[in-house]
């Protein structure tokens, strides 16, 4: 991820940051109702008897999708997108726009990082980006995860997104903007080693202008590690206080009452999502880059 070219010069740490959280934005707006998709899918039939769970509303990613347009409307496939904007503006510029300068302080500022300096980089940018955006992800995911029923008797639970912050506080305590924490470092902190360590090293494989196949790569590869993280992470998250006590009793629950297919709900749609995310995100992501530098090279040079 850090040569975009040759003869680019290395952007600065400002500009990652602030490119990173602009791409970001332009993919969550591109993939979001995908991602609501995987969402629902990832909590259907949650501990519910087992002849219940297999009366199930959604069925497949386009078929989600459809259901959802045909009984809520199409706004419901948006529905949390404003903290998922929120969420890529601290969680994308962080764990991605500082991924090159944690690689480069592991590896004492060389170029040619190995291997185990990208994982920890990925490891610690992923962390420290749960840290600084877990509220607006507990409150994206609730929003998504709220069934809307176009003039049918439904209660939302939050009026918008920080009615959201603001209820989510007062009720569960601060604690609960930042319920699924550890669980969440630990999923991203996959989904960083996986992402960007297979995009960096992907990327210098291949052509210069095949920035698609390394993204659609990297996001495969996250998805099938990361899926029953997720699965857990997004259960804990969108609970009411007390029905879970941690990660390791969510999964066990899962485990007893849905089986181990629980863990892989909504992996189709968390794989077309995050494959074509990566897409949008890192193609966006080395433009503006590219531009933020061509800015501030003519700017010094009209000086």
């Amino acid at each position: 991820m850090g040569s975009a070219g040759a003869a680019d010069p290395s952007p600065a740490a400002a500009v990652n940051i602030c490119s990173a959280g602009t791409a970001g934005c332009v993919a969550e707006l591109v993939t979001f109702p995908l991602d609501t998709a995987k969402v629902r899918l990832q909590i259907q039939g949650e501990s519910k008897p087992s002849l219940e769970a297999q009366r199930v509303k959604y069925r497949g990613v386009f078929r989600t999708i459809f259901t959802m347009v045909k009984t809520e409307g199409p706004r419901s496939l948006y529905s949390g997108l404003v903290a998922g904007l929120h969420r890529q503006m601290g969680f994308a510029s962080v764990r991605i726009g500082l991924y090159d300068t944690m690689k480069q302080l592991y590896t004492s500022g060389s170029d040619n990082a190995g291997i185990g300096a990208r994982l920890l980089a990925g490891c610690s940018t992923g962390a420290m980006a749960v840290a600084v955006a877990q509220p607006t992800d507990v409150v994206k995911i609730r929003f998504q995860a709220q069934v809307r029923l176009p003039g049918g008797g439904t209660v939302s639970r939050y009026s918008n997104t920080f009615d959201a912050y603001k209820t989510i506080a007062r009720d569960e305590g601060v604690r609960g903007l930042w319920k699924g924490c550890l669980t969440n470092i630990t999923r991203n902190a996959i989904v960083n080693c996986c992402e960007l360590v297979t995009y960096d090293v992907i990327k210098e494989l291949i052509l210069k202008y095949h920035l698609m196949t390394a993204g659609f790569a990297a996001g495969f590869c996250t998805t099938v590690v990361v899926s029953p993280v997720d699965v857990v992470k997004t259960r804990i998250m969108n609970s009411t206080p007390g029905k879970y006590s941690g990660a390791l009793n969510c999964a066990m629950t899962m485990l007893t009452k849905e089986g181990t297919t629980a863990f892989y709900k909504g992996f189709m749609p968390a794989f077309l999502r995050l494959g074509s995310w990566n897409i949008v995100m890192f193609m966006s992501y080395e433009q503006l880059k590219r531009a933020f530098v061509r800015f501030q090279q003519s700017r010094d040079s009209a000086l």
